[in-house]
């Protein structure tokens, strides 16, 4: 029945019939995604979903950071049919207005201390004393470059909450001028180096660490940027990272973690990229899959650019009354 019914919601969008065995002929060609590293499992889950029902698909999907994905667009041209961000502020920021119209809050998430059984001193590290286990000489930390990735700026960022919430000065400085080495232009890259014991702990998304059954320290919510409530803290701290043009820096303040997702302006296959965007945002299909996978859906939200999202989709956002 569920089967049915999403076959009739596709043929009910592009008007055109369905075989008499069920499966879609409707939609066809290549469909683009760039998306953020910490979407490759739930993006490979749902892309499998979808082309069931529809074989006529094929779907190419390409992990990046959000930043570099972004700038994949703006800078080298590539062609994209969907571009979904781990922080909905690159779409506005990096996209809006020349590169796409709207963008669509769809998951959240929160940033932990990921390790393994054969990370040095896991025995011992606790919501209380992570840091100091990291600033071990003898302990070897990882996270993601924040000009590529926004899990790296939120390392950065959750290094001054921390700062702030252990009363510790000069924490995060001790924190982020530490192992400089791991850096990794996304989080994912630093999986292989914790699995290789390369690497002790790395700052990474809750989700990421569930999906690779990775051990991980949750941290309090005045760090982990996860909470609503405690926007006005995340926002007390910032950083600075590059812009739209090599010369241009933008300031990113900390605020709850929120995904977006867009459709460029020039994607080459807008039918599909819409039907898809539509059964990943509905809730017993993709968002069905982005919550069994640790990433809690935040559809519906308020969106600025509520007044661009195509009809079929503004069912999935909501208008910011002024």
């Amino acid at each position: 029945m569920v089967l049915l019914w999403s076959l009739f919601s596709v043929q009910a969008q592009v008007g055109t019939p369905n075989r008499s065995d069920g499966v879609s002929t409707s939609l066809s060609g290549d469909l683009i995604i760039f998306h953020a590293g910490s979407l490759s499992v739930p993006m490979k889950e749902i892309a499998a979903a979808f082309t069931n029902e529809n074989p006529g698909v094929n779907v190419m999907l390409e992990a990046a950071g959000s930043v570099e994905c972004a700038r994949k667009i703006t800078e080298l041209k590539k062609p994209c049919d969907i571009m979904a961000s781990a922080d909905y502020t690159i779409i506005d920021k990096l996209l809006i207005p020349k590169f796409a119209d709207w963008n669509i809050r769809f998951a959240s998430n929160e940033m932990a201390i990921v390790f393994t059984e054969k990370s040095r001193r896991s025995n011992e590290i606790n919501q209380e004393n992570w840091y100091q286990i990291m600033l071990d000489q003898n302990i070897q930390i990882g996270r993601a470059d924040p000009n590529s990735d926004p899990c790296g700026y939120r390392a950065v960022l959750v290094s001054k909450l921390a700062e702030k919430y252990y009363k510790k000065s000069t924490l995060a400085n001790q924190l982020l001028i530490k192992n400089k080495n791991n850096i990794r232009p996304k989080e994912t890259d630093l999986i292989a180096l914790l699995e290789t014991g390369n690497v002790d702990y790395i700052f990474l998304y809750r989700s990421v660490a569930e999906q690779h059954h990775l051990n991980y320290i949750l941290l309090p919510d005045e760090i982990n940027l996860k909470n609503p409530a405690y926007f006005a803290l995340y926002q007390s701290v910032s950083t600075e990272i590059n812009g739209k043009t090599p010369n241009e820096k933008i300031t990113q303040k900390g605020e709850p973690m929120v995904y977006g997702i867009t459709i460029p302006k020039e994607a080459p296959n807008k039918l599909v990229a819409t039907a898809f965007v539509k059964y990943l945002l509905t809730q017993d299909k993709g968002m069905e899959i982005m919550e069994l996978l640790g990433q809690p859906s935040v559809v519906p939200s308020a969106t600025e650019s509520f007044d661009n999202i195509p009809e079929e989709l503004k069912p999935f956002a909501l208008e910011i009354k002024r």
